[in-house]
């Protein structure tokens, strides 16, 4: 099995105790959290492996004898970070601006939302969390930053909550929370690299493997979904082409017709699943590059 997304080995921990004859290996990118997995797993010894990258980059350059059985990705964002990284990435600590996962690598939250233009800002922020007050956000923060640099967590929170109306400021979630979202999306790169990335992964998967994804966000699930769909298309040939091109089979079966949600029961004992949804395909043979254009444009 690959775990794409090991974070403090939670599902590796749940996996290789259910059975015993299974072996890991597990994905991350941010080496201190992967620090936190080794020690948690080690229990397991040879059965658990480790390799610090991102996921994209392990797929597309795949060089494991054997193809895995099983491959799961979490999308989630583990409670470590908001708790214990010191990234910014929750607004409930007082912290330096910066939500990379990998913290030696690409712009910090600081460098988008000191140096964006306002309407790339405010762009980025509805496409990525939805957050209606979008504009509004954006123009305060531009407003903020040029007077003084915005480089800590608690700042930006600050920030957003006076821009936003009274009423606002009182409703079920902090009214920072979904440009918060949408930064760390924006960071990452996280919807940029999820298409590639899910088609090299189902390629590197092997026949009558099954690949699970779990997201927590709507474009990140309407992504997953789609490619799932493509994959039990018997064709998936552009109109305009008067000849399959593709093959004129499935690649994969879906396993789940409609997302597996959380029950009430966990949502009350772990809120953050409030918002999984859970994916799997059970792969019939390698997809082509048909499967992937369309999944792909959606988020240039």
């Amino acid at each position: 099995m690959i775990d794409s997304t090991l974070g403090e080995g939670g599902h590796s921990f749940n996996f290789l105790s259910s059975y015993p004859h299974l072996k890991i290996i597990g994905l991350d990118a941010d080496k201190n959290i992967q620090a936190r997995a080794r020690e948690r797993l080690s229990v397991f010894g040879g059965r658990m492996r480790f390799w610090n990258g991102w996921f994209n980059d392990f797929y597309k350059n795949y060089h494991e004898e054997r193809r895995p059985n099983l491959i799961l990705f979490d999308l989630g964002i583990s409670v470590y970070h908001y708790e214990k990284s010191g990234r910014g990435f929750s607004f409930r600590y007082d912290e330096p601006l910066d939500m990379r996962l990998n913290a030696a690598e690409g712009e910090s939250a600081a460098d988008i939302v000191n140096t964006m233009r306002e309407e790339e800002l405010a762009n980025l922020i509805y496409l990525y969390s939805d957050e209606k007050l979008s504009r509004r956000i954006a123009h305060a923060i531009c407003e903020a930053r040029s007077s003084s640099k915005i480089m800590s967590s608690k700042a930006l929170a600050e920030i957003i909550y006076d821009a936003v109306p009274g009423n606002y400021r009182h409703g079920s979630i902090h009214p920072a929370t979904r440009t918060f979202q949408a930064l760390r999306i924006a960071v990452n790169s996280e919807l940029r690299r999820l298409p590639q990335a899910l088609h090299d992964a189902f390629n590197v998967l092997c026949v009558g493997g099954k690949m699970g994804v779990i997201t927590f966000h709507s474009l990140e699930d309407r992504i997953v979904k789609n490619y799932f769909r493509n994959l039990g298309k018997q064709c998936v040939c552009p109109p305009q082409v008067p000849v399959c091109m593709c093959g004129g089979q499935p690649c994969a079966m879906i396993l789940t017709r409609k997302a597996v949600e959380p029950g009430a029961e966990e949502v009350r004992a772990n809120s953050p699943s409030r918002s999984a949804r859970l994916r799997v395909v059970r792969k019939l043979r390698d997809a082509g590059d048909m499967h992937l254009t369309q999944i792909a444009a959606e988020v240039k």
